[in-house]
């Protein structure tokens, strides 16, 4: 599911930047100034443009996917390989101390007891 989500996540804000590059900017043509615009979908007085729709229904999905996408990078609902793993050497229960090092007695022969 994530994958999935991840995938329209990436869909999604390419449609968005291919959306708004396409849209035209309010002075962009002489019909703006007077009041006219060739865009809308109910005529001169229309609630919106149709790009400017779809703009918003784009940019809900990219917010929905981009809330879901953040929330579950933190609330993971697997936990790492790496956490359960046992750490290398001996670890000492707590309370007891340490057995003491001894150095190994040296394997020649010259020494007290050759003598």
């Amino acid at each position: 599911m994530h994958t999935f989500i991840t995938i329209v996540h990436i869909i999604v804000c390419i449609l968005m930047v291919l959306v708004v590059l396409l849209q035209k900017g309010k002075g962009a043509s002489m019909g703006a100034a007077f009041g006219g615009s060739s865009q809308t979908i109910f005529g001169s007085s229309g609630p919106g443009t149709f790009l400017g729709k779809i703009t918003t229904a784009v940019a809900v999905v990219f917010m929905l996917t981009s809330l879901y996408l953040a929330y579950f990078s933190v609330h993971k609902e697997r936990s790492s390989l790496m956490e359960g793993a046992a750490r290398p050497g001996v670890e000492q229960p707590i309370g007891q101390p340490a057995p003491p090092q001894v150095p190994a007695a040296p394997s020649g022969g010259t020494g007290a007891q050759g003598k």
